[in-house]
């Protein structure tokens, strides 16, 4: 458009020179004026010059910034196929997460089962410090453990760990306060070398790892939150089956399964040796489909245990150790369980979770004046519904019998209700609530209602139990 205008002016300047150069011709004076008139044609050719070549500049301008364009167009289609790969990327990377988290979360299942606290103390070079423990308020009936109300501290234990060798490691834990001891005297918990990982030697991880020392007892889930800080509520189920025992322990995850395997020594005297060559085995195997079901199966033996010499199992039972029951003739002792256990988590509502569970066990002896062999039941179910500002309500059921009675304490005295008393029922029906001031600091009130009834068909009325508690950890 530009050259068009340039054109149409110097075709106009042409017309205008012929003419002028008429006139002067007629006037006589064409000589000056051409003299003239030569300067302003050669204004005009330069002018006109300039302006074409302008105007190519203009258009070799706009040809630089359409290439300009054309190449930022290309780029930008570059770049958006890019982001759609990042994007295809990334949504199969986030399948793949929850694939796994699926398969690995839960209790975080066999790894947090039967993992340590987690080691959130103190640090003093390769070395953890930790520690957990409770302050409470106790009131129970008249026949219970508490019949006068008291302070007491409810636990104390210190933890250390720390790494030995490569992916091998160390956990000590110290009793300095149990709510089973009643005493002070310190006791030594789980005491353990760790090796994870040892599936690394076929290239995957968390499918065998091994134990070695004083552990728990890896039966059932109970256990697993009888610490004060982890338990919602302050008692335990009427079974509240646990104990440790020192021996060997494999432990891992395939896919979305998770076992734990162990033999252990089960003589409850001195907890370092049995009195009787015949070991505890016990097995676990859970089953994680998603992030809201856990299930599981547990079994265990104790072996003959020595009925002179070993008396008790390592076992807990009842709030008091499985032992002989059998007449002065009676030399061994042994008890079988088996238990399955489930748990259903929600995230509605602020989150919550149900765990049930029920076992069987059968305890014998080789009396020779008496057949002492039992069967005997338990279950539980408890529910706990998270509240809004770091409340949270809690609630549990349990209940163990036997047509032949067992040692059941319960809440209740031992001197009026362990052995050689037995009771043929108990129940325990527990309601609280609590406030989470943290992961560090838990504060819960609890009451519990508690009754049965022993082998001479008297019930037990007098148990129920009161308590709040501080839990805490570092």
């Amino acid at each position: 458009m530009i050259v068009a205008q340039l054109m149409h002016f110097s075709q106009k300047f042409d017309r205008w020179f012929s003419m002028k150069k008429t006139e002067k011709r007629k006037t006589g004076l064409i000589h000056c004026q051409n003299r003239h008139l030569w300067k302003a044609g050669v204004f005009s050719f330069f002018s006109l010059f300039t302006l074409l070549f302008t105007a190519r500049s203009a258009r070799a301008e706009d040809t630089n910034v359409e290439a300009e364009v054309r190449a930022l167009q290309q780029q930008n289609a570059i770049l958006e196929q890019q982001l759609e790969k990042q994007n295809q990327s990334i949504e199969t990377l986030s399948k793949k997460v929850q694939e796994l988290e699926t398969s690995n979360t839960g209790h975080e299942n066999a790894m947090a089962q039967n993992a340590p606290p987690a080691a959130a103390g103190y640090n003093l070079g390769n070395v953890n410090i930790s520690g957990e423990g409770g302050v409470a308020f106790f009131k129970t009936g008249s026949q219970g453990f508490s019949p006068n109300s008291n302070f007491r501290v409810d636990e104390a234990r210190l933890f250390v760990e720390a790494p030995i060798w490569k992916e091998v490691y160390f956990h000590g834990e110290a009793d300095l306060v149990t709510r089973e001891n009643n005493n002070l005297n310190v006791q030594t918990g789980e005491l353990y070398l760790d090796a994870q990982d040892l599936s690394d030697l076929w290239g995957r991880d968390g499918q065998l790892n091994l134990r070695a020392g004083r552990m728990y007892f890896p039966f059932g889930e109970e256990y697993l939150t009888r610490y004060a800080i982890d338990n919602p509520l302050l008692s335990h189920s009427i079974s509240d089956l646990w104990g440790y025992g020192t021996g060997l322990e494999a432990y891992g995850t395939l896919s979305k399964f998770n076992y734990a395997v162990a033999v252990q020594e089960a003589s409850g005297v001195n907890g370092l040796q049995d009195f009787n060559g015949d070991e505890e085995v016990t097995g676990r195997i859970g089953f994680k489909p998603n992030k809201h079901w856990d299930f599981s199966v547990s079994a265990t033996r104790t072996g003959n245990l020595s009925a002179q010499n070993d008396m008790v199992s390592a076992l807990w039972f009842g709030n008091t150790l499985f032992e002989s029951l059998g007449g002065p003739g009676t030399t061994v002792f042994n008890v079988k369980l088996v238990e399955g256990d489930i748990t259903a988590r929600w995230s509605r509502w602020s989150g919550g979770y149900v765990h049930a569970f029920g076992g069987y066990g059968h305890y014998d002896d080789n009396d020779p004046a008496v057949n002492n062999g039992r069967d005997f039941f338990y279950y539980a179910v408890e529910g706990v519904q998270n509240l809004p500002k770091k409340f949270y309500v809690a609630t549990r059921f349990s209940q163990a019998f036997s047509d032949k009675g067992l040692p059941l304490v319960g809440f209740g005295n031992y001197n009026d209700f362990g052995f050689p008393t037995l009771s043929t029922d108990l129940w325990r029906w527990s309601l609280g609530i609590g406030y989470r001031f943290s992961d560090q600091l838990l504060l819960k009130t609890e009451y519990s209602f508690e009754s049965g009834r022993d082998l001479n068909g008297q019930f037990r009325n007098n148990e129920n139990f009161f308590g709040t508690e501080a839990a805490f950890k570092f």
